[in-house]
């Protein structure tokens, strides 16, 4: 069974900083594209930041410049490394990956179940 697990998230005063992480299963073959999702109460889930296999980032304009996605392929693992924080960037974050998963050998999209990010003074 495919799993992804997020850790990292919190309560932080605006202006700090957190760094999320994003842990997948031994059942993934490979992973495409990896992202960071974000999901504040009353919105529709956006997209953060993204990197492709061959480590090509993409962020929302909100969080260029204070936002960094990175991955270490031979962990399977992306992280997020959250500066400056607004507390407008409040939400639950979600990891996603698009996997090939071993039992399947079929690429799908498979979400985590997502870590608080809390900002406030």
């Amino acid at each position: 069974q495919v799993q992804l697990v997020e850790s990292g998230g919190g309560l932080v005063q605006p202006g700090g900083s957190l760094r999320l992480s994003c842990a997948t299963s031994r059942s993934i073959k490979s992973i495409n594209t990896m992202g960071w999702y974000r999901q504040a109460p009353g919105k529709q889930r956006e997209l953060v930041a993204s990197i492709t296999r061959g480590n090509i980032t993409n962020y929302a304009d909100s969080v260029k410049g204070r936002f960094t996605i990175s991955r270490d392929s031979a962990k399977n693992t992306v992280y997020l490394q959250m500066n400056s924080l607004k507390a407008e960037d409040t939400a639950v974050y979600f990891c996603k990956a698009v996997a090939l998963a071993t039992a399947t050998m079929r690429l799908s999209d498979y979400w985590g179940q997502g870590t608080q990010v809390t900002v406030s003074s």
